[in-house]
């Protein structure tokens, strides 16, 4: 995840540990570097800018400037500011309304919005939550056997919507059928298109007219670099949306979306893909995607991938016949490798350790 953009800072902040004592000059070199690393990143100019200036404003400060290890205050300094750019806090899903409340998705056609409507209902199937899945996406070929398809994989029920249907209809249709049947969300995928257009932002509005979402979430392509935050702004200015889901952060995106677009449209993101597996969405933490941009890891994110995917009793026992030095054989170090590859591997977890 962010890899390009995590390498370049990682090495300005190995520049910066180097210093005995900071000087105008020299923290204006580092920023110079900084700036770069942003921009190859593909972060929108504007906000590189706002980000350079506040880092250099807190930088210059005395207290910094006096420090016993400056460069420690001005690592905190760039992990504070990366994370404020990102959101400060996690924006969790709102569905507190009375059932069942509605989540709309959009996005352009490819942006992962059906994949990422399944995946958000496993999340919220897991949190004992009954959901509905529905397609109105009547143009694009197979969209919504796709979602069917996901559905019947997940064991979530899908609405029987049909490309003969009208959207908004579907829409009338699907909220009658959920308060009948008590569910307690509803995710509504509408259709996206290869570029934003007149007839798109008229449905879309129509849609959510009819439904009156509780959360109006804005999937996106972070592979699409600063057209990304672009894109999300236009949806932005027509639609309320409440929240943003950036998805494919696990290709080779220079993840300058993830930086840019909570300051350009002021709205938060709330989730983020990183891989194309039905559990392959992430609640976005701004602090711990920070902390990894800067090499030093995801802890508590660790712990979290840990608790879910690993059986801890069959952790404890292994554990005990490794602290005796008796019976561990090889289908005992087989079973740590299965709970290994669980947590995605090796790789994975160095990806979120302090060793990455």
């Amino acid at each position: 995840m962010l890899e390009n953009l995590t390498d370049k800072l990682q090495s300005v902040v190995k520049t910066i540990r180097g210093q005995a004592r900071f000087t105008e000059e020299n923290i204006s070199d580092a920023m110079r570097e900084v700036r770069i690393a942003l921009i190859e990143a593909d972060v929108a100019i504007p906000v590189v800018k706002y980000f350079i200036d506040k880092v250099k404003e807190k930088a210059l400060g005395a207290e910094v400037l006096k420090s016993v290890s400056p460069g420690q205050a001005i690592i905190k300094i760039v992990q504070d500011e990366l994370t404020s750019l990102m959101g400060s806090d996690n924006a969790e899903l709102n569905i507190a309304t009375k059932p069942p409340a509605i989540v709309l998705m959009a996005g352009l056609q490819g942006s992962g919005k059906t994949t990422t409507a399944a995946k958000l209902a496993k999340i919220l199937k897991e949190e004992k939550k009954k959901v509905l899945l529905v397609s109105a996406d009547v143009y694009r070929p197979a969209a919504i056997e796709q979602l069917k398809t996901l559905a019947d994989s997940l064991e979530i029920e899908c609405f029987d919507s049909s490309v003969k249907d009208k959207p908004k209809n579907i829409a009338s249709s699907v909220l009658t059928y959920a308060k009948k049947h008590y569910f307690d969300v509803i995710i509504f995928d509408t259709a996206g298109r290869l570029g934003i257009d007149e007839l798109m932002m008229k449905e879309i509005k129509e849609l959510h007219k009819i439904l009156n979402p509780i959360e109006t979430l804005f999937v996106v392509d972070a592979m699409q670099g600063q057209d990304a935050v672009n894109t999300a702004k236009a949806f932005g200015d027509t639609l309320p949306l409440t929240g943003i889901v950036l998805t494919k952060l696990d290709g080779d995106s220079r993840g300058g979306a993830a930086l840019s677009v909570r300051h350009v449209t002021g709205k938060p993101i709330k989730y983020i893909g990183v891989s194309e597996k039905v559990s392959g969405l992430e609640v976005f933490y701004p602090d711990r995607i920070s902390s990894r941009i800067l090499g030093m890891g995801d802890i508590v994110g660790l712990v979290e991938e840990a608790q879910k995917n690993v059986d801890i009793k069959e952790a404890e026992k292994i554990a005990d016949k490794v602290k005796s030095g008796k019976n561990f054989d090889l289908d005992d170090f087989k079973n740590q490798i299965g709970q290994m590859k669980k947590m995605g591997g090796v790789g994975a977890m160095m990806d979120n350790s302090h060793l990455s």
